[in-house]
């Protein structure tokens, strides 16, 4: 793989020991990446191990650098990057994606998002929110809360079912199927146990096995499964 198409930080990237989360960028307009990399390297828990300029040298340089997120342009030459994300997903333990779009509503970050990315992000957010979105989607926790994620999918998704994602949702008790529509609401685990009157850890252990039954990676993914089987309409 050339250097103009990936370029990774060799040892010293290598040495924070894995206590530091891993980040690849993945964009063909340099300016954009060396704007991203100042402020992720500023941080103490976060360091850029590498940079692609294409979709296709952003898939090798995450099988050859190990990342833990992956910041992806969608519109890129030779692959875009939702072919690239979904090469990416499909690798054996794969980095979370993060999309990077231009506009709030954007169909094309809807479709990287439904081919396995985490979330989005605008190009323009301030960097306290970049920061504290690449955090949240590398714990995997409330990856749905960023308000401008939930109204891509209600703005874009099917107004129809999907029969794939409702057979999905069969196997979900009835308890899993209130916390599913929560989730998709953007409620967080602690509000959508005050609003059921359970415990949080009990919100917890019933995303967990909302996520096995529906074969989904986050909250994210699980979410566009209740819309594509009809449990939240968009704009409702």
């Amino acid at each position: 793989m050339s250097e103009q198409g990936a370029v990774g930080q060799g040892a010293d990237a290598e040495g924070a020991g894995g206590r530091r989360i891993r980040i690849l960028l993945v964009d063909d307009q340099a300016l954009v990446r060396a704007g991203f990399r100042m402020v992720i390297d500023s941080q103490p828990d976060l360091e850029v191990v590498g940079e692609a300029a294409d979709g296709l040298a952003g898939v090798q340089a995450v099988q050859r650098l190990a990342p833990d997120l992956v910041v992806m342009d969608v519109r890129m030459p030779v692959l875009d990057g939702i072919e690239a994300t979904r090469r990416i997903v499909a690798l054996p333990d794969p980095p979370r994606v993060v999309v990077l779009t231009t506009f709030d509503l954007d169909e094309h970050a809807l479709a990287a998002i439904r081919a396995g990315a985490s979330g989005f992000l605008l190009k323009d957010a301030p960097p306290e929110d970049m920061l504290a979105a690449l955090r949240t989607v590398h714990a995997g926790d409330a990856v749905i809360a960023p308000s401008t994620t939930r109204r891509l999918l209600e703005h874009l998704a099917p107004h129809g079912c999907d029969p794939v994602a409702l057979q999905s949702v069969e196997h979900l008790t009835e308890r899993e199927r209130e916390v599913l529509v929560a989730m998709a609401r953007g409620w967080s685990n602690s509000e959508i146990a005050t609003r059921l009157f359970v415990a949080e850890g009990t919100v917890k252990t019933h995303v967990g096995r909302i996520l096995a039954k529906l074969d989904a990676r986050d909250r994210v993914q699980a979410v566009i499964v209740a819309y594509d089987a009809g449990l939240v309409r968009p704009g409702g």
